[in-house]
C-alpha cells in the first residue's frame, strides 16, 4: 500500500492546498511543499528499509496488484524497483524545489495553481510505477492535462500557443501509444487466449518482425515526443520558454524523464529484435541531436530558450545510451536524467531570478551583474560547469559511462557526441560571460542570492558534486534493476564493431 500513499498524498494534498487558499494565499504552498516532503520521506524510508532487495537483480522493492476491469485484462499493478525509486525521489526532489520558490510567481489562484503542480506530479510518480500498461496509458494522458493548465494560465506572453503547442504534439503522439499498446494486447491474446495488460504477460509476445516494428515504432513516437529529442522537439523551447518557474522545472526536470523511462522499461523490453533493427537509426538521431541541440542554444538570446535547447541536447546522449543497451551506459543514463533535472531545474531557477531583477530575459541586456551579484554568479558557474561536463560533477559521470558503452559499441558513434560537448564548453561559457562579465551598467537596486534561493540552489549545487565525486549510491540503486532489464531483453543490444560494418547495416 506505500506505493498508493505515494500517488494518493501528492492527490489529496492538491485538493487541501486548493481549499486553503481560500482561509490565506500562503497557506495553499505550505501544504504542498508538506504533502511532497511527507511524499519523499516514504519513498526514502522504501529505499532505507528494503537494501537487501535493491541488491537482487529482478526483485521488486514494493509491489501491489488487484483487478480493476478483469474482463479485460486489466488491474491496478503498481512495482518500484532501484530504477523507479530514483526517479520517484527525484519527481519529489523538484517538486518541493518548485513549490518553494514559485510563490512570488503565482499571486493569482495559488490554490488551483498547486492543485495542478501536485496532480501533475502524482501521475508522473504513477508513470514510474504502473506495470499494468492500460494504467500506464491512463497516468500518461492525466500528466497532461494539469501541465497544460499550468502553462496556459501562469506562463508569459506567449502562453496558450505554447500550451496548446505542447498539448497537440503530446497527445497526437500518445495516440500512437494508445493504438500500439491496444495492438500488442490483441495480438498476446490471439495467441495465448490471455487477454492481459499487465506487462509480465506481455513482455515475450511472440511477434513477427513486421508486426515488432510496427507497433515498436508507436511506443518509441511518444516517448521521443515527450523525451524532446531531435527531431520530435518542435513543442519543447516554447513550452519550456512560456512555462512558469514551476512548470519549467518539472517540464524539463521530469517530464521528459518520463520518455526515457518508457523507452528503458517498456519499448526496449516489448520489442527486443525490432528494437535491435532500429537502434542504429535512434542512435543516429541522439549523436545528432546533441550537436543539434548544442548549436541551436549558440543562436538563442533569450535566456529560457537557451536552456531548453541544451535539454535537448542532454536527452540526446540519453537517447544514445538506451539504444547502446550495454550495463555501463544505461547506468550512464540514469545518472544523466538525474544530474540533468537537477542541472535544469537550478538554470531555471536562476533564469527567473535573473528575470526578476533586470525585468528580461534577453542575454544581450545583461552584463557585469558579478560585480552587483557574486554568490548568484557563482552558483551560475557551478550549474554551466556541470552543462558542460567538468569532471567532478554529476553530468561527467553519467556522459563518460554513455561514451565507454558506445566506444565499445562503435567509435565512429562516439566520435559525434564528443564533438557535441566541445559546443557544450562553448555555450556554457558563452552563457557565463555574457550575463556576468563584461561592463557593468549602473544597476543599484540589484540583490544577490540569498534566503530561500540561495539556500534552493545551494541544496542542488551540492547535490550535483555528490554525483559527480560520489555516484556509487545512486549506481548501486540502478544496477540490479538495469541487470534485470538487460537480461529480459537481450537481444535488444545491437553488435557494430567497424565503421564498415556500421556503414554496411544503413537504416532500417
Amino acid at each position: 500500500m506505500m506505493l498508493v500513499w505515494l500517488i494518493g498524498i501528492p492527490l489529496l494534498g492538491g485538493v487541501l492546498a486548493w481549499a486553503a487558499a481560500r482561509v490565506h494565499p500562503r497557506a495553499s504552498q505550505v501544504l504542498s511543499i508538506a504533502a511532497l516532503g511527507i511524499d519523499l520521506c516514504l519513498a526514502l524510508w522504501l529505499r532505507g528499509s528494503h537494501v537487501q532487495a535493491l541488491t537482487q537483480s529482478g526483485a521488486w522493492i514494493a509491489q501491489v496488484q488487484w483487478p480493476w476491469i478483469p474482463r479485460m485484462g486489466i488491474s491496478v499493478h503498481l512495482a518500484m524497483d532501484g530504477l523507479s525509486l530514483l526517479l520517484v525521489v527525484l519527481t519529489l526532489f523538484l517538486g518541493i524545489m518548485s513549490v518553494a520558490v514559485s510563490s512570488s510567481d503565482v499571486r493569482d489562484r495559488p490554490g488551483f495553481f498547486h492543485l495542478n503542480v501536485l496532480w501533475s506530479i502524482s501521475a508522473m510518480i504513477a508513470v514510474f510505477m504502473a506495470l499494468d500498461l492500460f494504467l500506464f496509458y491512463v497516468a500518461w494522458e492525466l500528466m497532461l492535462v494539469p501541465m497544460y493548465f499550468i502553462i496556459a494560465l501562469w506562463g508569459s506572453e506567449n502562453r496558450i500557443r505554447a500550451a496548446v503547442k505542447f498539448f497537440v504534439f503530446t497527445q497526437a503522439s500518445s495516440l500512437f501509444l494508445l493504438i500500439a499498446i491496444l495492438g500488442l494486447y490483441f495480438v498476446h491474446g490471439n495467441a495465448t487466449g490471455n487477454y492481459s495488460f499487465d506487462y509480465a504477460a506481455l513482455l515475450h509476445t511472440a511477434l513477427s518482425h513486421r508486426a515488432g516494428v510496427w507497433l515498436m515504432l508507436g511506443f518509441f513516437l511518444a516517448f521521443a515526443v515527450k523525451l524532446g529529442v531531435f527531431p520530435f522537439h518542435g513543442w519543447l523551447p516554447d513550452a519550456y520558454g512560456e512555462a512558469p518557474l514551476a512548470g519549467s522545472i518539472l517540464l524539463a526536470g521530469v517530464m521528459a524523464k518520463t520518455g526515457a523511462y518508457g523507452l528503458i522499461r517498456f519499448c526496449l523490453p516489448l520489442f527486443p529484435q525490432a528494437s535491435n533493427s532500429f537502434s542504429l537509426a535512434a542512435m543516429i538521431l541522439g549523436a545528432a541531436a546533441i550537436v543539434y541541440g548544442a548549436l541551436m542554444a549558440l543562436g538563442q538570446t533569450d535566456l529560457k530558450r537557451l536552456i531548453a535547447y541544451t535539454s535537448v541536447s542532454h536527452m540526446g546522449f540519453v537517447l544514445l545510451g538506451i539504444y547502446v543497451w550495454g550495463q555501463l551506459s544505461l547506468q550512464g543514463v540514469v545518472l544523466q536524467m538525474i544530474s540533468h533535472g537537477i542541472t535544469a531545474g537550478a538554470l531555471f531557477m536562476i533564469a527567473a531570478g535573473l528575470e526578476k531583477r533586470i525585468g528580461t530575459r534577453d542575454i544581450t541586456r545583461y552584463g557585469g551583474l558579478w560585480h552587483v551579484t557574486p554568490r548568484l554568479g557563482g552558483i551560475t558557474l557551478v550549474f554551466a560547469l556541470a552543462l558542460m561536463g567538468l569532471p567532478g560533477l554529476g553530468t561527467f559521470v553519467g556522459e563518460v559511462l554513455i561514451l565507454l558503452d558506445t566506444f565499445r559499441l562503435s567509435i565512429p558513434l562516439a566520435v559525434i557526441p564528443i564533438a557535441g560537448t566541445v559546443f557544450a564548453v562553448v555555450y556554457s561559457l558563452w552563457m557565463v560571460q555574457r550575463i556576468f562579465m563584461g561592463e557593468s551598467a549602473p544597476r543599484p537596486h540589484i540583490a544577490d542570492c540569498r534566503g530561500r534561493e540561495l539556500l534552493s540552489l545551494g541544496i542542488m549545487a551540492a547535490l550535483i558534486v555528490w554525483l559527480g565525486v560520489y555516484p556509487k549510491p545512486f549506481l548501486d540503486t540502478s544496477a540490479p534493476a538495469v541487470t534485470e532489464l538487460r537480461q529480459s531483453a537481450p537481444e535488444a543490444r545491437p553488435v557494430i564493431t567497424s565503421p564498415r560494418e556500421l556503414l554496411a547495416r544503413g537504416l532500417p
